[in-house]
């Protein structure tokens, strides 16, 4: 299996633990939120110094390329995070 996947399995994981042991439904729009801001940071920044440390690559397109390449796995990671939560807060509620 890929590291991604595992990645993603451990994600799931954390999101049923996560809905698990918080009470009450999450807010799991504020996840999918937080999940696009942190791709989009991690993808300037790195796209940045991609640009400056590597030679003969464009800047402009280092960044917007790398920007939406951590966009698309904050998003694939963080819809793995939800569905987790909504596996936790499922068993939570049977639990009760």
């Amino acid at each position: 299996m890929a590291w991604d996947l595992w990645i993603a399995l451990v994600l799931l994981f954390l999101g049923i633990v996560y809905g698990y042991t918080r009470p009450g439904k999450e807010d799991r729009v504020a996840i999918m939120k937080k999940g696009i801001f942190a791709g989009v940071v991690l993808g300037v920044v790195f796209g940045l110094l991609i640009g400056i440390l590597v030679p003969g690559i464009s800047v402009v397109g280092a960044t917007i390329g790398t920007t939406i390449a951590f966009l698309i796995i904050a998003v694939i990671f963080a819809l793995f995070f939800i569905v987790g939560t909504i596996i936790g807060d499922f068993l939570e509620r049977k639990r009760s």
